[in-house]
């Protein structure tokens, strides 16, 4: 039985009840590590599908009810893998006065903003952002400045076949869905956007350049040049099948004197590149956990004010009255990190679930909000709520950039005019 002071991570006498959304890979697999904890318990299972048809859990322990969930937990954890569903657990949870400790990078990119600042909402360790957020916290600790936060990634397909894609998730034991989001790029663009917005980083592109085909250092040094030139902190990725599935930092140290770094083994600078050769998904959860239950804060989250998207880009051409049962994942669409002021009308990957597409799409094309039908939910009114944000922040920068603008315009025409004059004066006299 695995063991955690409770006077350290939680100031009472009880273990932390934890409530759990979900019941596929991430979500069983987090069951497993409570069950072995000692320090936790499991309150309520919550699923979308009736008790009778939920293998493996334990049928008391089952809900249907976000409420439900919420009321019986101490704290809860999202990992549905919906971001329509995920807004109702999050929803239901800060209305009990909740917290809520995730493993959805969709639900963070797509609907996340609209609630960061409404309770205590983060995501975990054990997936590349939560990790990325984790060594970046390790990174400034030690007087380190990250240029770059840098994700692994093995094998790129931006077209999966479908008998491919269904070989390989039987093997790997995960769903055809997660695996083509693997396989076509959509979950790497989606964890790099959370990280860009949640840790105040950009884009060097639109779809990030994906640098590979050398060693990691020099991939890093070439980031963190970009990084340089751009005058702020990038997100971005290397596919190298030869790396572990892990994570990095590139960053420069600005004190630490060089030659005690090339000590270190970091080589000789000026850029630096920290690795976490590794991310155990659910087994790293607790860590989060542990930190939200003692009052901690959050670790990751998109922000209030996010900059990146996902926009959604049609993989095949798409016909008027196609049916889309949740993008992320499909074989129709996949996904790209875009900066929001680029693409102001590109509908976010995550948030087309049990919709349908209303005009003709070409493949390669952007969608817009235009191109979708989407139910009426939670999360889609967040969404039209955080588009609103943004447009308004928009012409709110419009409107800056043209008062500089004529601003600047109107000085120099003051200054011209008070030459002229003096000059006038001078001749007078």
């Amino acid at each position: 039985m695995l063991r955690t002071p409770l006077s350290f991570f939680h100031p009472q006498d009880r273990p932390v009840r934890v409530g759990v959304s979900g019941t596929g890979f991430i979500a069983r697999g987090l069951l497993g590590l409570l069950a072995n904890h000692d320090s936790y318990t499991i309150s309520k299972v919550l699923s979308r599908r009736k008790p009778e048809d939920v293998d493996e859990i334990d049928s008391d322990l089952l809900t249907q009810s976000p409420e439900e969930l919420a009321e019986c937990s101490d704290l809860v954890v999202e990992c549905s893998g919906s971001v329509v569903w995920g807004a109702k657990v999050v929803e239901a949870a800060f209305a009990a006065g909740r917290p809520v400790v995730t493993m959805s990078t969709e639900f963070h990119v797509t609907v996340g903003s609209y609630y960061c600042e409404q309770g205590i909402l983060s995501e975990a360790e054990g997936d590349q952002p939560g990790s990325l957020a984790a060594l970046g916290e390790e990174a400034r600790s030690m007087g380190f400045h990250p240029l770059v936060y840098g994700n692994i990634k093995g094998f790129l397909n931006h077209t999966p076949h479908p008998d491919e894609m269904e070989y390989w998730a039987n093997k790997n034991g995960i769903s055809v869905a997660q695996t083509t989001s693997f396989t076509d790029g959509t979950k790497i663009q989606m964890e790099q956007a959370l990280v860009a917005n949640g840790l105040g980083a950009t884009l060097a592109c639109r779809g990030m350049l994906g640098e590979g085909g050398q060693p990691l250092d020099l991939v890093g040094a070439s980031l963190g040049r970009r990084a340089k030139r751009l005058g702020r902190a990038i997100s971005d990725y290397t596919l190298n099948r030869e790396l572990p599935a892990g994570v990095f930092i590139v960053a420069e140290h600005t004190f630490e004197r060089p030659e005690v770094l090339r000590y270190f083994k970091l080589g000789d600078g000026p850029f630096f590149t920290l690795t976490r050769p590794y991310h155990l998904c659910h087994l790293e959860m607790l860590r989060t956990i542990h930190r939200v239950a003692c009052g901690g804060g959050p670790l990751l989250n998109n922000s209030p004010d996010p900059t990146v998207t996902v926009a959604s880009v049609a993989k095949r051409d798409i016909r008027p009255g196609t049916y889309i049962d949740k993008a992320p994942g499909c074989f129709d669409l996949r996904g790209e990190a875009s900066l929001i002021s680029e693409v102001p009308d590109a509908i976010p990957l995550g948030l087309i679930e049990n919709a349908r597409i209303v005009r003709h799409v070409e493949r390669g094309q952007t969608l817009t909000w235009d191109d979708v039908e989407l139910p009426e939910t939670e999360a889609l009114k967040a969404a039209k709520e955080l588009r609103k944000r943004s447009q308004t922040s928009g012409e709110d920068r419009s409107l800056l950039q043209s008062c500089i603008q004529y601003g600047a315009t109107g000085l120099a025409h003051a200054i011209m005019f008070a030459s002229e004059t003096a000059q006038v004066l001078i001749s007078a006299a």
